[in-house]
């Protein structure tokens, strides 16, 4: 089994559903319920800066509007991308990788950074995210990079290949073992409710790693982790806490 140096439980995009997603305002709500790992989403700007944010589009969870990665990051760090969530956050704006890295080291807590390129913009998206990572998190245990986008993938493995890379899917692909093993993944991150405890023990066996997203349930989490699922990803950060046990 690969090298795998992760917890349990992640806090979702920084704080789950107790902070806006994708800021430092929610990387320390992640830490101020002990949690040890945060996973959280990067893309680039028109201009080449790597940023947080899950979506193609400005409007969900900022003060913005149009494609994010069509802007400059002049125009991206104007952005409020706190106020949507509640008045507590105004003025929380965009984190751009290089704070989020600093912010994670001086919490302690390891990142799982999802790669959400703009479309179109795979290839140098992963690229550019992987360099980043591997200068930003030396002497910090190793980010573990996943993404939806194979292109984004291929090209992280290529840019950064000593990196941890998880294969993302939101639907069950028979094709798999061959994707995780061409693209050299320590991990699989599925849709939790992909598994059973069949398909649980048929990635394990295969020797990955499984991370699943988005369990809220502490009864689901739990019967997941019995399976032998490696990391369950949460936004009930308050409920499945970082000593949660099964």
């Amino acid at each position: 089994m690969s090298y795998w140096p992760y917890p349990h439980i992640v806090a979702h995009r920084g704080g789950g559903k107790l902070a806006p997603e994708n800021t430092l305002a929610a990387i320390d709500v992640g830490a101020y319920y002990g949690h040890l790992m945060v996973e959280f989403d990067v893309k680039l700007s028109k201009d080449g800066e790597i940023f947080l944010l899950h979506d193609d589009h400005l409007e969900r969870t900022s003060n913005g509007w149009g494609v994010a990665g069509e802007l400059t990051w002049n125009d991206l760090q104007r952005v409020d991308a706190g106020s949507w969530f509640s008045g507590e956050f105004k003025g929380e704006p965009l984190p751009r990788l290089t704070d989020v890295a600093q912010r994670c080291r001086e919490q302690g807590m390891m990142a799982n950074i999802e790669i959400k390129p703009t479309t179109g913009t795979g290839p140098l998206t992963g690229k550019v995210v992987a360099l980043a990572a591997r200068e930003l998190w030396q002497d910090m245990t190793a980010p573990l990079l996943s993404s939806f986008d194979i292109d984004a993938l291929e090209a992280a493995q290529a840019a950064a290949p000593e990196l941890p890379r998880g294969l993302l899917l939101d639907e069950w692909r028979d094709d798999w073992q061959a994707l995780t093993t061409r693209l050299g993944c320590v991990s699989i991150h599925l849709n939790h409710k992909l598994l059973d405890e069949e398909r649980v023990s048929m990635l394990k066996a295969a020797g990955l790693r499984i991370l699943v997203y988005t369990v809220n349930k502490p009864q689901r989490a739990s019967e997941l982790l019995h399976w032998g699922v490696d990391c369950i990803c949460t936004d009930a950060i308050d409920v499945i806490g970082a000593d949660f046990e099964p």
